[in-house]
């Protein structure tokens, strides 16, 4: 039996071999499609990218043709080098040049040799393709946008770099991939899937036919239509309203989260991204250190939320039971809260929560901060229940919307202050000017206009997102998951009061809307920047958030416009103006829309482009963050702001 067991394993083990030997050279010959590789040319066929609509169905993105010239550095055989750079309009350094690029990629695989070829010129080569042995014509599409505003929303397409092909399998040299906004969110639904066709070649290398009558073959899969949640006019009035200025509006709808306007100041024409002409125009707007367009305010840019942050301090302090609606303190034009420490205020007399709101009460809302910070005690034990609260509105964390960019802000918390004051005692009075929005926190104007949306709902919030449906598919289900704050039901209604009342007796008087009940909160951010080592004060920003109408509310929203002075100025009557249009669908407000649409702050901006400080300015990396607090892809913001007046 011994004698019999090794010659068994050695007959049954050549048997597996036969057999596996057999199913791969004539059952399965999927390798030989690989060894044969050199006999076999293979040619994609490129889906066009889904359509991109707005939320009424308008058509903003869809697709024109293009041509890429591509090459194989190994099929290139003597050709007149003069005549084709003539017929493509480069030099004999850049023929070279792209060649030797492409045998680095690969000598036998396809590359670019020349993207983005228009009409005339792809004629142009097509008529005299068969002298240039090794290069060949790809057809694909690029975007065609039908509007010329939302550049930040949509983002664009780019070829794909050798990081991506190494990470990526599915994307070969010359594949195009979307790069910011729904482009990238949404690569790999608008994208679709290419095709595949396997070409037979004969010893001379002339093409004779499908590989296998085409069994290895794939047919193209377009990409799909999407709708997003944006309203097209309303993101362009938006981004007409915010020419000449710099900033961020963000309008959410409450009830579900969907965002309907993104606004980024400043910003471009989408249609700049697109073509041969694409790169000079990125590098252009890449270089733009002092406007930078490229930069999304409304999702990157974190500023100190100012007086709207009080909304926050007032549901906080009810909710902890520290005060209730006729607890009042008197104000005498500001706040002395420690030895020569005096937080100034612009309102006088007595204030409860009501007034406090519509007058923007600096003293009512530092005393109720620090009421509700002493509750505990230990003030580490305080801070951390308030920073809990800060967290249930999405706060201090990066918010889980559908975009590829973002920050989350800052919501300071014990360790915050034990790193900051280590060796000795710090209390509610160190850390006072949190409660009208300065201090530690930071947000950024999305997390400003979900607030608001969570106000608006007395309570929840759903998490913004921009696309509304895809087509043949359902969107993530966490974007229809609700979020409930911490803070009961019942304290909301007083606090929608006072903003209500802001319109009406308070700091946006005059800037109401007929027909329309909007509750709302001006702002006004204290703006420094630290350059060459100095604290410089630079003009003022402005802030305003709102939502309306008061019952059944249809529209959040937030405005942020840097070195705008005060919130009234110019913040609260865009706001106003956007709610109207969204509302309304047209403007009765013609004094504020004038006012917005020919207002400029480019002298202001101007003001610290004069030298010395544009210098500085130029040569100077201000950071709002620490870098460990920030994501690889963003870029740094323009300065440091601490707020100081509500």
């Amino acid at each position: 039996m011994r004698k019999a067991l090794f010659p068994t394993i050695i007959i049954i083990g050549a048997l597996l071999l036969i057999a596996r030997i057999f199913y791969l050279q004539i059952i399965d010959d999927s390798f030989k499609l690989k060894s044969d590789n050199n006999a076999i040319k293979i040619k994609y066929d490129y889906p066009e990218r889904g359509y991109i609509y707005d939320r009424n169905g308008k058509l903003l993105v869809a697709n024109q043709p293009s041509y890429d010239i591509m090459v194989i550095p190994r099929d290139v055989k003597k050709i007149d080098t003069t005549e084709f750079c003539d017929l493509l309009q480069i030099t004999k350094e850049d023929f070279i040049k792209k060649i030797e690029k492409a045998k680095v990629y690969s000598p036998r695989l396809p590359s670019v040799f020349l993207a983005q070829l228009n009409k005339l010129e792809y004629a142009a080569f097509q008529e005299k393709q068969r002298k240039f042995d090794g290069f060949y014509i790809q057809k694909r599409s690029l975007r065609d946008y039908q509007v010329n505003y939302g550049a930040n929303v949509f983002g664009f397409i780019t070829q794909v770099n050798e990081g991506i092909i190494n990470k990526n399998k599915y994307y070969k040299s010359g594949d195009l991939i979307g790069k910011q906004g729904v482009e990238q969110s949404y690569e790999e639904v608008l994208r679709g899937v290419k095709g595949v066709k396997h070409i037979q070649k004969d010893k001379y290398n002339r093409d004779i036919g499908s590989y296998k009558d085409g069994r290895y073959d794939t047919i193209a899969v377009q990409g799909k239509d999407i709708h997003l949640s944006i309203d097209g006019e309303l993101q362009k009035y938006g981004e007409e309203l915010m020419i000449n200025k710099r900033g961020g509006i963000v309008a959410i709808e409450p009830k579900t989260g969907e965002i309907l306007a993104l606004v980024s100041a400043p910003s471009f024409d989408p249609a700049l991204l697109v073509g041969r002409k694409r790169s000079k125009n990125f590098t252009a707007l890449y270089n733009d250190s002092i406007a930078k367009p490229l930069y999304d305010r409304s999702l990157l840019a974190e500023y100190p939320p100012g007086s709207p942050f009080k909304i926050l301090t007032g549901l906080i302090a009810l909710q902890e039971g520290v005060i209730d609606t006729e607890t009042s303190f008197v104000c005498h034009h500001g706040f002395s809260y420690a030895r020569g420490r005096f937080m100034k205020c612009h309102d006088s007399g007595v204030s409860k929560l009501h007034n406090g709101y519509y007058n923007s009460c600096n003293t009512y809302f530092a005393s109720v901060y620090m009421k509700t910070i002493n509750k505990y005690l230990k003030p580490s034990d305080g801070v951390d229940v308030w920073s809990k609260h800060l967290k249930s509105f999405g706060l201090g964390e990066f918010m889980g919307y559908d975009l590829p960019t973002g920050r989350k802000g800052k919501v300071p918390t014990s360790k915050t202050y034990k790193k900051m004051y280590p060796g000795w005692g710090w209390d509610s009075k160190t850390i006072v000017s949190n409660s009208i929005g300065q201090g530690e926190v930071l947000m950024t104007p999305i997390q400003l206009a979900n607030m608001m949306a969570a106000v608006a709902n007395k309570g929840y919030y759903y998490t913004p997102h921009i696309i509304k449906s895809i087509k043949g598919d359902v969107i993530d289900k966490k974007f229809r998951t609700k979020h409930v704050t911490t803070i009961d039901r019942k304290h909301f209604e007083p606090v929608i009061n006072g903003l209500y009342d802001v319109y009406n007796l308070g700091t946006a008087r005059g800037l109401g809307v007929e027909g329309i009940e909007i509750c709302g909160k001006t702002g006004t951010a204290e703006n420094f920047s630290k350059i060459n080592g100095k604290r410089v004060k630079l003009q003022d920003h402005s802030i305003f958030v709102a939502f309306a109408p008061r019952e059944n509310p249809k529209i959040a929203i937030a405005v942020f416009v840097e070195n705008g002075y005060w919130g009234a100025k110019w913040a609260g009557p865009i706001t106003s103006l956007m709610i109207e249009k969204y509302i309304k669908r047209k403007i009765t407000r013609k004094d504020l829309e004038k006012r917005m649409l020919e207002g400029s702050l480019i002298p202001e901006y101007n003001k610290y482009l004069a030298k010395p400080v544009v210098d500085t300015l130029l040569k100077t990396k201000v950071d709002i963050l620490p870098k460990s607090e920030m994501k690889k892809e963003d870029e740094e913001p323009i300065v440091t702001e601490q707020p100081i007046v509500g």
